[in-house]
């Protein structure tokens, strides 16, 4: 603790310095050129109603606080992400679909607007009931890709207190509900975050599903915080329950092979979930974020099976050797060097987490010397992602917040749900550090709401990466980019026979310019999926030398420099060659 609080002193002390002697590029310095906002909300403006509700009674029951997902992808296939959003039920009985309206979860068509002169105007409409896509129960994660390879996204969806639910996309805007016949009900276990991921690439994707705790609103234990008023409990006052593999047979169907691939042998309070290639070896791993146990590092062992390396390879605790309240999760190449690094949001005075990957698949917590230590210990944070949002070449971080113990500043001020706060931004400054620039993102960023899952994705197709924010017990956010199509970007669809090849890495050299890698993924956050198309801000060195794709299957393939500020599908075996390893 001593050492925690040490560490937390000389943070802030170093991040005071900074400021005060201007160096990098201070506050004053952004606030001068910042000529508008940087993200505006335009939820009003794009037509989307919808207000989470959480089921809140007054008995503080632990699912409460925990929110639910959101998700952007093109479920049509026209080129313009669409959102999905989940919804609550009333917590007397989560698995009551009774109410207001038949679906729990809203699915949102993109009819964005594009005038002659260039201007876009974000614009959806609510298509569920003619989609099909009837969530029932108390919705909670969202994992989207093609498990069938009919070249049209499916959608699974997580639930409390009710089973979860695999939708195949018919190809024609509508959904079927297969749970039943595909197997992946999820056994009565609370499910939180999945990913699609074809694990022993044989073509066909499969799916992991992060499980919660052992928990049900039948649990009437009562817990309080520091001043003797009553709060919600903490997760670990329940048990952790195993997370789920799901391996794709072909032919509609999965089986649970999660005792036989080994997944079960280690297991918290999963929250996040990422599959990548974390070691370098080009086969997917799975990463689990846990809210107050260590965090499983599940290495592929290229048989069927799992080993977690999280201890031996630093990436199960903190540098304190402290496990963190894991929530949200990404994954990706923040400092240009070829490896994945791994992001993790936590509870507030514990401060967000980034473990440097040192080679190799060998992690490092770093969060203080990346500046990331003090500005993030106030906040608990949920929904994350990294997003080059100035296509400077350099990922940053997006971060939505909200509490999940009461805020007595809140309380005092008869806050019907108090524990709201502010979401952040950090600027990677390309020297292995970040800055804050939460006061120059925009005016949306200073709306505090309690944040839960957040999705990006390039909403209009002008190359800038928008997100969206689902609200526990509060509406959804549309945040739209109004900067980062300034800059070139390059826009790609990475495809494998007919779905995204998921996992696959792009590698992306420019003359005069670090090399820029970038993973097909839709998989991260919290609770959510995100637009699989991968954006790739250029900065100021435009010229490509070469572009290669680095397949799940382990083969590498050139391919002719696209065309700038566009998007452009590239599939496999449709490249100018192999590369060498």
């Amino acid at each position: 603790m001593l050492l925690h609080l040490l560490r937390l002193i000389i943070a802030l002390a170093v991040a005071s310095a900074l400021a005060a002697c201007g160096r990098g590029d201070g506050a004053a310095n952004r606030a001068k050129r910042a000529v508008s906002d940087i993200f505006v909300d335009v939820t009003e403006a794009s037509g989307v109603r919808f207000t989470h509700t959480n089921g809140m009674t007054g008995e503080y029951f632990f699912s409460e606080i925990i929110g639910s997902g959101v998700a952007v992808f093109d479920y049509d296939n026209d080129g313009r992400p669409d959102i999905l959003v989940l919804q609550g039920t009333p917590l007397a009985d989560p698995s009551n679909t009774s109410g207001a309206t038949q679906c729990s979860a809203r699915l949102f068509h993109n009819e964005t607007v594009v005038s002659e002169n260039g201007p876009r105007t974000l614009k959806f409409t609510d298509v569920t009931e003619k989609s099909g896509l009837c969530s029932h129960g108390y919705g909670m994660g969202i994992a989207v890709g093609d498990f069938d390879n009919d070249g049209f996204i499916d959608v699974f969806i997580t639930h409390f207190g009710a089973p979860n639910q695999l939708f195949r996309n018919r190809g024609n805007g509508s959904f079927d509900d297969v749970t039943k016949s595909a197997g992946v009900g999820g056994n009565g276990r609370w499910g939180s975050s999945a990913t699609f991921v074809d694990y022993d690439r044989d073509g066909l994707l499969d799916l992991y599903v992060a499980n919660y705790v052992n928990y049900s609103v039948a649990d009437k234990r009562k817990c309080y915080n520091y001043t003797s008023a009553r709060d919600y409990c903490a997760p670990t006052s329940y048990a952790p329950v195993p997370g789920i593999l799901y391996h794709n047979l072909g032919n509609g169907k999965f089986e649970d092979v999660s005792v036989r691939s080994g997944i079960t042998r280690a297991y918290g309070n999963g929250l996040g979930v990422v599959a990548a290639d974390l070691n370098g070896d080009g086969w997917l791993d799975i990463y689990v974020a846990n809210d107050g146990n260590p965090n499983q590092l599940w290495i592929n062992q290229k048989d069927g099976t799992f080993r977690d390396e999280a201890p031996a390879r630093g990436a199960a605790v903190n540098a304190d050797g402290a496990a963190e309240a894991g929530m949200g999760v990404d994954i990706a190449d923040f400092d240009g060097n070829g490896s994945e690094d791994i992001f993790i949001t936590h509870l507030t005075h514990e401060k967000a987490t980034l473990y440097v990957n040192l080679g190799q698949g060998q992690f490092e917590d770093r969060s203080a010397a990346v500046g990331l230590y003090a500005p993030t210990t106030p906040y608990t944070g949920f929904g994350t992602a990294f997003i080059d949002y100035d296509n400077d070449g350099w990922l940053d971080i997006v971060i939505a917040n909200g509490a999940v113990h009461v805020i007595e500043e809140q309380v005092r001020a008869h806050e019907p749900f108090p524990l709201h706060q502010i979401k952040q931004l950090f600027h990677n400054l390309g020297n292995g550090r970040f800055e804050e620039t939460t006061a120059v993102a925009g005016s949306a960023f200073a709306l505090s709401e309690v944040g839960r899952g957040l999705a990006v994705g390039d909403l209009d197709n002008d190359g800038a990466t928008d997100f969206v924010v689902s609200n526990n017990n509060g509406p959804l956010r549309i945040f739209q980019n109004r900067v980062g199509g300034a800059r070139p970007w390059l826009g790609l669809r990475v495809m494998t026979g007919r779905r995204d090849a998921y996992g696959a890495k792009i590698e992306l050299k420019r003359k005069g310019a670090p090399t820029l890698w970038r993973r097909v993924h839709s998989d991260g956050s919290y609770l959510s999926a995100s637009d699989p198309r991968v954006l790739v801000g250029l900065g100021d060195a435009t010229e490509i030398e070469s572009l290669t794709v680095h397949w799940p299957d382990g083969k590498s393939e050139r391919f002719a420099p696209p065309p700038l500020r566009q998007y452009t599908t590239l599939g496999q075996g449709r490249g100018i060659g192999a590369a060498k390893p």
